[in-house]
């Protein structure tokens, strides 16, 4: 006995004897609101039972509503659930105030009938919290679908802004439009890193607020530049200017160059036949563009799929357009092409134009003259070379070779992969 059992018991006593329910009805509104009852699902499924013992669909206040079926028989209708699984989840139903007990004096469930076959005194489960509770579990029932609701629409409100966001973002790299855009990716980034994986409405619609904040920002950022531009005065100077209606052709200022300054920045060959076949390690990638773990998320790179992703977020803040990264993926494959791009994040200072410098690198790619093997050892190369104290003035003449340190600061490689990094090129 507890005092929520007493208290249980102090609701049946009032139950309206004119009330009238129907069972199924009343089920479905417990089992809708059953976080808020406390109930489990073990718990449900005993429940459903019990009522399907009852013989009537409705529920009266002045009705019999004791029923006494055995251990046995519940175990046959709750799909064969074991003795003490049982009993546990009886006491839940107990605890719950959806059913209380009506012991017989030697704790037996039966009922005794009169002479005319009508039942004077029943012994076992009594449903009457079911009646008068009725009203109450329907209130949760609404309660509870008003409230996935309100969390589906936040959460359809959180989709949309994230995606817009993202678009526009991408519409101000492609347009050139005047800002910060690594910037303003930043801070989108950081309000999404609030959301774990299962977060609240409340959350959700906190996150919300200030996307829609970060929405309006940038919508009225594009929108400013477009009113300063006059599509018409420029068509009509004999055609200096057209506008790119295409999205997804390559930007001028990408295509501006022809041959890139950058191209030196990293180590090619012609030859790639020569380089080797199998794909480069993670581990070794990692060591060569550390930088791009700040992206990832709680910086973390781990799989090959944290990589892509973090290369993804990269691509807008280095203002490579949708459409060079689109030809990148075609052409150079998803993983070669992160690879290169987190290259020319980890140069991004040396490269003035990373979209126009990966449109050549996929063009090379295109013609067979290149591979992400050279882009990588040139950056390894690099990190060995800066980790290297400088050379004493005795070398040339009888310095021993010994003195130098085996490796570049914080970067462990074997003898092997050093003897390749230390050649001239590859």
């Amino acid at each position: 006995m507890s005092l929520g059992q007493i208290s249980s018991q102090a609701k049946a006593r009032t139950i309206n004897r004119e009330a009238s329910v129907q069972k199924w009805q009343v089920f479905q509104h417990i089992r809708e609101a059953r976080d808020l009852v406390g109930a489990t699902d073990r718990a449900l499924a005993i429940l459903n039972a019990l009522l399907s013992f009852h013989p009537e669909t409705t529920l009266t206040g002045d009705g019999e509503l004791v029923v006494w079926p055995s251990n046995e028989q519940l175990m046959a209708r709750a799909n064969g659930m074991p003795a003490t699984t049982l009993r546990r989840h009886l006491a839940v139903l107990v605890d719950c105030g959806l059913i209380i007990r009506r012991d017989s004096p030697n704790g037996k469930r039966f009922a005794r009938k009169g002479r005319g076959g009508e039942i004077e005194q029943a012994y076992g489960f009594d449903l009457a919290p079911i009646v008068a509770r009725a009203d109450e579990f329907r209130d949760l029932a609404e309660a509870v679908q008003a409230e996935k609701k309100a969390s589906r629409v936040a959460r359809e409100r959180l989709t949309l802004l994230r995606r817009d966001i993202v678009k526009m973002i991408d519409a101000g790299i492609e347009e050139k439009v005047p800002g910060n855009w690594g910037r303003v990716l930043q801070a989108y980034q950081v309000i999404v890193s609030r959301l774990p994986r299962t977060a609240s409405r409340e959350l959700v619609e906190s996150v919300g607020d200030e996307l829609d904040d970060l929405w309006a920002e940038i919508r009225d950022t594009l929108e400013s530049f477009a009113k300063t531009q006059n599509p018409d005065a420029n068509e009509s100077h004999s055609g200096a200017h057209i506008q790119n209606s295409n999205p997804d052709s390559p930007s001028d200022f990408e295509n501006s160059s022809g041959k890139y300054e950058e191209a030196a920045t990293f180590v090619e060959t012609e030859n790639v036949r020569s380089l080797p076949k199998r794909d480069l390690p993670l581990g070794i990638v990692l060591d060569a563009c550390p930088n791009l773990r700040e992206l990832a998320q709680g910086g973390q790179i781990r799989h090959w799929r944290d990589f892509l992703a973090a290369a993804e977020a990269a691509r807008p803040m280095l203002g490579v357009s949708p459409s060079a990264w689109k030809d990148a993926l075609k052409v150079l494959g998803e993983q070669q092409a992160a690879i290169t791009l987190a290259a020319i994040y980890q140069r991004s200072a040396q490269i003035n134009n990373a979209g126009g410098y990966l449109r050549s690198l996929t063009e090379r790619a295109r013609d067979g003259k290149f591979s992400t093997w050279p882009m990588v050892m040139a950056l390894l190369r690099a990190k060995l070379d800066n980790g290297k104290p400088e050379e004493s003035a005795g070398k040339g003449h009888g310095a021993p070779q010994a003195s130098r340190p085996p490796s570049g600061e914080g970067l462990q490689v074997s003898d092997a992969l050093r003897r390749s990094l230390e050649k001239p090129k590859w």
